[in-house]
């Protein structure tokens, strides 16, 4: 299944877009970018386009994620509080309101995947305005983003993940400065404790990681050991990074890591900004879904399940064939014992019938459906106290008689009676026609 990640670009920070009187452009801080940076996967794993194009012009994708910059996002660990969904965002913004320098309605919540009401729990904060038109923009052009990511996020064991990059993820930013605290690369840390967003510049991220040296290059020494660091780096970051660390960095592109994030089965999108899937978007988000890698198995069961039940039914249907040619032979022999002048036998049940009432007409014997056994029948059933019939008319097979003057209860206890001897009573404009029951038969 194909996968479209969209970065949106880091925030322009305090004093990069600062105007003649000092102060930061509001309206700058929330721009969204005319071009978008990308990278498409066609198995959600290895980049196979990456690029910039504006909303309208992004590429198709089974599945669309908007990458957030690690800078963008800060994680708090505090105790969810116990309220229904609808006011659960309103109460983490009373929880933390003295741990966040913005106000409330100007940030989006966000809760990790695990965090459960009324034990500790991570919980992301962003620009909630931002990130919001950031959505709009993308549906706007037809781009049903599925997912909020971010590729910081805190370590669930004792070890850590540091990455090393510029700081502006796919593209190259907003801002185009060149400045060197622009160049200054950036050290997104990821521990048990939170995560950190520090430019190697200066001396705090020394003074934070005053062990930083000796690290961890793999992830299978990060198994054995749980207090080491796994270290990458971009290769725009690559050398400082090396500087910084005294030894040897692995590299990993701004794609990779964005396809990484993907991987996670986070979302940030959440609360106020969850997708509305209605209609025909719903069944595609569904379809979607059924068809990703997390579904696999699923669809392998149901495939097996489907096979299962067209062998088992081809098998049925085999059986039911068998039986019947079984049965069929039967008959086929059973009119040949009784009547051996048949020498072809097309229909053994009509030829057993008609060789039957042959045999019975020479024989001088009334059938079921001549007038004797007809009369003898609707004689029996007569109803108590009418009297006799005025006409009747007989057809082979069949015999009408006269019902005038009868009333409910003598036409049903005639019919209950003439069904009990095998017969059948329509009645109709006064007349009643007995005729002899279907028999069944049974191929």
């Amino acid at each position: 299944m194909s996968l479209l990640v969209i970065q949106l670009p880091p925030r322009d920070r305090l004093g990069a877009r600062a105007g003649a009187s000092g102060t930061v452009d509001a309206a700058w801080a929330h721009r969204l970018p005319t071009e978008w940076h990308y990278v498409l996967s066609s198995d959600g794993r290895t980049p196979v386009q990456t690029g910039q194009a504006s909303a309208a012009l992004l590429p198709r994708a089974d599945q669309v994620l908007l990458l957030l910059a690690d800078a963008d996002v800060s994680w708090h660990l505090v105790d969810i509080p116990k309220a229904p969904p609808a006011r659960l965002r309103d109460a983490l913004a009373g929880v933390m309101e003295e741990a966040l320098l913005d106000e409330g309605p100007t940030l989006h919540f966000a809760l990790a995947e695990g965090a459960v009401p009324g034990r500790p729990g991570w919980v992301a904060v962003t620009d909630g305005p931002r990130l919001a038109a950031a959505l709009t923009a993308l549906e706007s052009a037809g781009q049903g983003v599925e997912r909020v990511v971010t590729a910081a996020l805190p370590a669930d064991t004792a070890g850590a993940r540091g990455h090393f990059h510029l700081g502006t993820g796919l593209g190259s930013g907003l801002s185009g400065s060149s400045s060197d605290e622009d160049s200054q690369p950036w050290l997104s840390l990821s521990r048990p404790d939170g995560v950190l967003n520090l430019r190697l510049g200066g001396s705090l991220a020394r003074a934070l990681l005053p062990g930083a040296a000796p690290v961890a290059l793999t992830a299978d020494a990060v198994g054995h050991d749980a207090a080491l660091i796994r270290w990458t780096s971009t290769p725009a970051a690559a050398q400082a990074a090396e500087h910084w660390l005294g030894q040897p960095v692995p590299l990993m592109s701004d794609a990779e890591r964005a396809l990484e994030a993907a991987q996670g089965r986070g979302n940030l999108r959440q609360f106020d900004l969850v997708a509305r899937a209605r209609g025909t978007r719903a069944l595609r988000t569904l379809g979607k879904r059924f068809f990703s890698a997390d579904w696999r198995p699923v669809r392998i069961g149901l495939a097996a399940l489907l096979v299962l039940q067209l062998v088992g039914l081809n098998a049925y249907a085999w059986q039911q064939r068998q039986a019947i040619e079984q049965r069929r032979t039967v008959m086929n022999e059973l009119l040949r014992s009784a009547h051996p002048g048949v020498r072809a036998v097309l229909d053994a049940p009509l030829q057993m019938q008609r060789e039957t009432d042959r045999l019975r007409t020479a024989a001088g014997r009334a059938g079921d459906g001549d007038l004797e056994a007809l009369m003898a029948a609707a004689a029996a059933a007569w109803p108590d106290g009418l009297g006799p019939t005025q006409t009747l008319r007989f057809e082979p097979g069949s015999l009408t008689l006269a019902t005038a003057g009868w009333g409910e209860p003598q036409i049903q206890q005639f019919r209950e009676r003439v069904r009990s001897a095998g017969y059948a009573a329509e009645f109709a404009e006064g007349r009643v026609l007995l005729t002899r029951l279907a028999r069944q038969g049974v191929l």
